[in-house]
């Protein structure tokens, strides 16, 4: 075989051979140095620190909400519900203070709470509380805030005014055309094994919520080392812009319920309640859920409620914040 055959690039074997076996080393070498700085040291504390803070809230929270969706009928909730929507709305959001669900699981319950007949307002006030009130949200916000029983009650207050507000104004402004609800199998299906679907939905809802905490909590990490205290400076010097700048942060996070309180405990270079912002809005509003609601209700009726939601949500941080906190 005549030199012209060897491809050109086997010709300078000899360098390649030589780099292959330098280089690999120059990257370890000077990522383990760079790992080492004093910067990511610091990166990696914060990181840790949130996620295995709240990873056992995650882990009690989705397997709360997959033996609801495996055990407990949807017609449980439309029998205890008022006849009258005007009263239902607050039922439904008071409901949520004692049954756990997250964001991804809200919302098919609440897609088949409206076909057994349930009013839309008040489904839609069950979707928004249930994952921000429940128990292992306020427990899991009691540990990140700890001595701080007011962040509690007042992430308490402000979630279920905004349910209960968004509930209402659904009865008020909403219309059928905007509502387009999908057929979605949730629940107990007819022959199969509820421990079966227990099993598949619990492990689809760590996972799923699992692989936003880590990214919150690197976001978290990330936005603690690397913005400087000028920055925060400037929006901690008004309170509507740290809240608005932390509403927005939740919405693109998308944190599950069950840990933004610490990722929201983590940046404490903002007011309490801008991180009660983060907190109220996250839950109600974020990618993932608007996501969810287009899939199942339609783009028309997400956009909408969606952009309601965010609004209600931060005038109730503000309020409540400003009084309690």
């Amino acid at each position: 075989m005549g030199d012209d055959a060897v491809p050109g690039w086997l010709r300078f074997w000899p360098l390649l051979l030589l780099g292959a076996a330098t280089v690999p080393g120059v990257v370890l070498y000077l990522g383990g140095r760079w790992l080492e700085t004093p910067v990511m040291q610091a990166w990696r504390t914060v990181c840790l620190a949130v996620t295995v803070q709240a990873l056992p809230f995650l882990l009690l929270g989705t397997a709360l909400s997959g033996a609801i969706n495996a055990f407990v009928p949807a017609r449980v909730f439309s029998r205890v519900l008022p006849r009258r929507p005007v009263f239902a709305v607050p039922v439904a959001g008071a409901a949520g203070v004692v049954l756990p669900g997250c964001e991804c699981a809200s919302v098919p319950v609440a897609n088949r709470l409206i076909g057994r007949g349930v009013t839309p307002a008040a489904a839609f006030a069950f979707l928004l509380s249930a994952p921000a009130i429940n128990p292992v949200v306020l427990t899991a916000t009691a540990v990140a805030f700890p001595g701080s029983p007011a962040m509690v009650a007042a992430r308490l207050l402000a979630s279920l005014g905004t349910a209960w507000v968004m509930g209402w104004l659904w009865l008020w402004l909403g219309r059928a055309e905007w509502l387009k609800p999908v057929v979605r199998h949730s629940g107990h299906q007819a022959g199969g094994s509820r421990w079966r679907e227990f099993r598949v939905g619990f492990q689809h809802d760590f996972l799923h919520a699992g692989g936003f905490l880590v990214v919150g909590a690197m976001a978290a990490a990330t936005f603690n080392v690397t913005v400087p205290r000028s920055v925060l400076d400037a929006f901690s010097g008004s309170l509507w812009l740290s809240v608005l700048f932390l509403a927005g942060l939740a919405i693109v996070l998308a944190v599950c319920s069950e840990a933004d309180a610490f990722v929201a405990a983590s940046l404490s270079g903002f007011s309490p309640v801008a991180q009660l912002a983060f907190m109220v809005v996250g839950p109600v509003v974020d990618m993932k859920l608007i996501a969810l609601q287009a899939g199942t209700f339609g783009r028309a009726f997400a956009i909408r409620f969606s952009a309601a939601t965010a609004v209600v949500a931060v005038l109730f941080s503000g309020l409540i914040g400003g009084a309690l906190l």
